[in-house]
């Protein structure tokens, strides 16, 4: 399969799992027959615990998980860049300050400070939690070397010849430079974020029913899996292909390389 194929699949299974509540055919909060009927006419996937369409809560369970996941991701992409610049451009101190405090954090599993943030906080707020404090720390690592690898770089000497300041030339040399690997970073970020907010769910600390949910699915329907099979099968393939499809899309970025930097026209230098 082509890499232009590939991509548009992966594309496609994201916007399916992020948009599919559009296309379901029923209410995925209302019940449409009897509880636990396997599939038939009309119904392709059959109903769940409270006679709901599963099929109609495939479609539309993904929207709330993908969101928190995005949200929680670029929340601790955002931290590990800003702290990962710091420390790769400074050094000194401030790299060994930035550092020791990603240790600590990375020292507490991210699983379980998500379980103790829940018991106080709503479980999108113990996701966003858990994700920056168990990724912002990797992603400090990556950006942190990343930078100490390019700051002796011929463009970058000749903004800092230009009189440019530190934080000018992080945002215009340094980052457009680094942009395929802080891409692919964040990409992983969104992985383990929607793991994260998928277990929180289906020990009950997500959304409250009939809220559809692929975790929450599996939850109410685990009694129920010898009736109808699919109400439990359907919402975890939809979370194991989504999280397949995020990945292999981390791969196709992360194999294209972050490429060499663009080099920019200086007006005022004249060149």
């Amino acid at each position: 399969m082509s890499r232009a194929l590939t991509a548009a699949v992966l594309v496609a299974v994201l916007a399916a799992a992020a948009l599919g509540g559009l296309a379901a055919p029923y209410d995925p909060t209302a019940p449409v027959s009897a509880p636990w009927q396997g599939p038939g006419a009309g119904h392709p996937l059959g109903t769940d615990a409270l006679g709901r369409d599963v099929w109609s809560r495939v479609l539309a369970g993904g929207a709330g998980l993908l969101s928190v996941s995005f949200a929680a991701a670029l929340a601790a992409s955002l931290a590990g860049v800003g702290a990962g610049l710091a420390a790769g451009w400074y050094g000194g101190w401030t790299d060994r300050v930035l550092s020791h405090l990603a240790d600590l954090l990375l020292a507490v599993p991210s699983l379980l400070l998500a379980l103790v943030v829940a018991v106080a906080l709503p479980g999108n707020a113990a996701v966003v939690t858990a994700t920056v404090c168990g990724g912002a720390p990797l992603t400090l690592r990556v950006v942190r070397d990343a930078v100490r690898a390019i700051r002796g770089a011929g463009y970058v000497e000749a903004a800092r010849g230009r009189g440019e300041r530190s934080a000018s030339i992080l945002v215009r040399e340094v980052l457009p430079a680094m942009k395929g690997v802080v891409t692919a970073d964040l990409g992983l970020r969104i992985v383990v974020a929607l793991q994260i907010a998928s277990a929180l769910n289906v020990l009950g600390f997500g959304p409250a029913p009939p809220a559809p949910d692929w975790a929450l699915m599996l939850r109410e329907n685990m009694l129920g899996v010898a009736m109808n099979p699919w109400s439990v099968a359907a919402p975890a393939l939809a979370i194991g292909l989504t999280t397949v499809a995020l990945a292999l899309s981390v791969h196709l970025v992360t194999a294209r390389g972050p490429g060499a930097p663009r080099r920019r026209k200086d007006t005022r230098a004249g060149i």
